[in-house]
């Protein structure tokens, strides 16, 4: 297929050339049908790819053409202008967040989609608080401008206040709704009106006639623009003052900075279902988002010295990427998605994986579209790649020159929220699921998998009841696993509320060697979402230095196995300042032992209590349905925050606690007539109500 070579032919481009993006988005937003069109209008596709057909390119998975969402972040490379663009496109649903995670830590700059009658929306919120922590430059698509109540100043204001952005507003929509024909670009004071007649939306026209209901109000924006370019740059800003003509080139050389250093994110409208606004937004990302030449270097960690050191992202530098995702293909085993910073990386050769202190291998590097796979000799700096042959590399691994190794930033992800019991059909499948969830909490690091000693299950946990169904799908069609599956259960967590002290005494006489380990702690809570620390406060030789470990490895292992209802401990501070030791009988199980007992007797004075996740609900209603279901939230548990009319519906904010959240999405259809929706993310966790925790000890 002619669209195979494209990437080989055209491979080897300055670094200046490269831009590295994804697009990101609340979930509906439009997310990957614009980077359907991005493809198309690149020539990357020869076909534009349909979500409710089921033809999409980026969507590749079966679940997530069945249901019409991305799941998995799926990478591609293509060509703009002579630039090349490598893309990312990433899910929108809550419950795979860490996809989004993971792309943001390696991309350049990104794309973020938003919905001109929604507005900025929960997860819109979310995406950019992310893309904050790892100071990605960013620009803004208001999409579905066709809609029924697109609004795209409401929007654009939504951006400023709800997201604390700057946005350079640099197209002014024609038309809206029904009547959107196409929007004037500011900067060269020219419409760009595309034809309706086209399916496939590459005719449009280039025209200085900007129609005269809006002629006012696109000069007004254009000076709005040009103020808000001039203010950031002091030469610029005195010609400005000045009234001194400033070109289109210096704007957008100005702008270009201004967007790299986060001060300004220029806003582009459209719609790409009906193919409207989106070749703006490919000038867009060539134009103004950041090459890897303009990011100049990354900061990194000497594992040698503990020093911080920087590398310029160039290919003559010493070799240093990021595996940033792991998947597990059929046809070529496991895949290593890796951003490589500098230097250069042939397959064949051998790297040093610095956070595992191990080599590996790479016996062949592929450039992906999807899940379509194209292999080539050597990589360069700032390209995207996956890896085939390392066999211990974990997602969040810096892979690096055995001669100048360097540790980059982990990737931080969120623990998961929600769990269910699982267990094979047949007996004979018990050692095949032991080994399939292995293989799936390879893939995604907020799915974690543990065995419960006292019952013998194996319970997985997740972000959501989607993402756990999703897994076990996968573990059907995948794998051939036919598996039982439990209630959802929620992710509670235990804590103490006082400061108390605890002592653990190990003494064991038997035939030859005793066992002695003895110890005593002090217990106080932390702030919510602090997790444990431990602190060593032994003064002279009371306990040997080489116990200590195993008394910190007792506390954790009785933590996770919590003392109040059997759920885990968090929040908490302990610090070891005395204890006692035998010469002849002490060793590491005694102390680990001493320490398991000391937390249990601690923990039993430390007012100890239970907390549950919170959840961040949005739903959106009819007017008409307002009360009643504000009503079912109160009955929820549910804390109202306040409620917002958007076009022609109400959206309800509330924090209701997870553990009453089981099948709202049947509420809330049966409730509304089928006409509501909502949205669920987790927020943060809080105490549980006393009368509900001593239900739970009497069950």
């Amino acid at each position: 297929m002619p669209q195979q070579s494209v990437v080989t032919k055209n491979r080897v481009v300055p670094l200046e050339k490269i831009r590295n993006v994804g697009i990101i988005a609340h979930i509906d937003s439009g997310k990957t049908t614009t980077t359907e069109r991005i493809l198309f209008y690149t020539g990357r596709t020869y076909k534009i790819g349909d979500i409710d057909e089921g033809t999409t390119q980026m969507d590749w998975m079966p679940q997530e053409r069945e249901r019409g969402i991305t799941i998995v972040a799926a990478a591609t490379t293509t060509f703009w202008k002579g630039m090349r663009i490598n893309i990312i496109d990433t899910p929108g649903h809550v419950d795979f967040t860490a996809e989004v995670e993971r792309s943001l830590r390696i991309l350049d700059g990104g794309v973020v989609v938003f919905d001109a009658e929604e507005g900025v929306q929960s997860q819109s919120e979310t995406v950019w608080r992310q893309a904050d922590k790892y100071k990605v430059p960013r620009i803004c698509f208001i999409n579905k401008m066709d809609k029924l109540g697109a609004n795209f100043d409401a929007t654009v204001k939504e951006i400023e206040e709800r997201l604390g952005a700057k946005p350079a507003v640099m197209v002014y929509p024609i038309g809206k709704e029904q009547e959107f024909k196409g929007a004037v670009d500011l900067l060269e004071m020219k419409a760009l009106i595309w034809d309706d007649k086209d399916s496939q939306g590459t005719k449009y026209t280039i025209t200085e006639k900007i129609p005269a209901d809006i002629k006012e109000k696109v000069i007004q924006a254009r000076a709005k623009l040009i103020e808000k370019i001039a203010e950031t740059d002091d030469s610029l800003l005195n010609k400005y003052l000045n009234n001194e003509e400033i070109s289109v080139a210096e704007l957008k050389k100005t702008l270009r900075k201004a967007v790299i250093d986060y001060k300004l994110i220029p806003v582009y409208a459209g719609t790409s279902l009906r193919n409207k606004g989106v070749q703006p937004v490919l000038d867009a990302i060539v134009d103004y988002l950041p090459s890897p030449a303009d990011l100049k270097e990354i900061k990194a960690v000497n594992p040698k010295t503990g020093k911080e050191e920087s590398r310029k992202l160039i290919n003559e530098e010493k070799f240093s990427a990021l595996a940033f995702k792991i998947q597990l293909d059929p046809h070529v085993g496991k895949l290593t998605y890796t951003r490589i910073y500098s230097g250069t990386l042939e397959s064949g050769s051998y790297v040093y994986n610095v956070t595992r202190n191990k080599k590996e291998r790479v016996s062949r590097v592929l450039i992906m579209h999807a899940n379509q796979r194209e292999e080539i000799d050597k990589a360069y700096a700032g390209e995207i790649v996956a890896l085939v042959g390392p066999k211990d590399s974990k997602t969040g691994d810096t892979l690096a020159d055995p001669e100048g190794p360097i540790i980059l930033e982990r990737i931080t992800f969120p623990d998961p929220v929600i769990s269910l019991a699982i267990e094979p059909k047949t007996k004979a499948d018990q050692e095949k699921l032991s080994y399939t969830l292995q293989r799936l909490a390879e893939e995604d690091p907020t799915f974690r998998v543990k065995i419960n000693h006292e019952t013998g299950q194996t319970i997985m946990s997740g972000m959501g009841e989607l993402h756990l169904e999703i897994l076990v799908d996968r573990m059907r069609r995948e794998m051939g696993m036919q598996v039982n599956t439990g209630k959802p259960q929620v992710a509670y967590k235990e804590t103490i509320t006082r400061l108390a002290e605890g002592e653990g005494k190990y003494i064991k006489q038997t035939g030859g060697h005793g066992q002695y380990g003895h110890c005593l702690i002090k217990i106080e809570p932390l702030s919510r979402g602090s997790g444990f620390k431990f602190i060593n406060k032994i003064k002279g030789a009371s306990i040997p230095s080489e116990f200590i470990p195993p008394v910190e490895k007792g506390i954790i292992e009785a933590m996770e196995k919590g003392i109040l209802v059997g759920y885990p401990m968090t929040d908490l501070q302990a610090a070891l300042y005395d204890g006692s030791y035998h010469d002849v009988d002490s060793s590491d199980i005694a102390f680990k032992i001493a320490g398991s007992m000391a937390l249990q007797d601690a923990a039993k004075k430390a007012g100890l209590s239970l907390i549950e996740p919170i959840m961040k609900l949005e739903v959106t209603v009819p007017e008409n349905f307002m009360g009643v279901v504000i009503g079912d939230i109160s009955a929820k548990r549910g804390k109202i925050l306040g409620t917002e009319k958007r076009s022609r519906a109400v959206v309800i904010k509330a924090y209701v606690p997870l553990a009453d959240m089981s099948g709202y999405a049947t509420v809330i259809r049966s409730l509304t007539e089928g006409r509501g929706f909502f949205y669920m993310e987790p927020s943060h966790y809080e105490e549980v109500p006393r009368n509900i925790i001593q239900s739970m000890i009497s069950k």
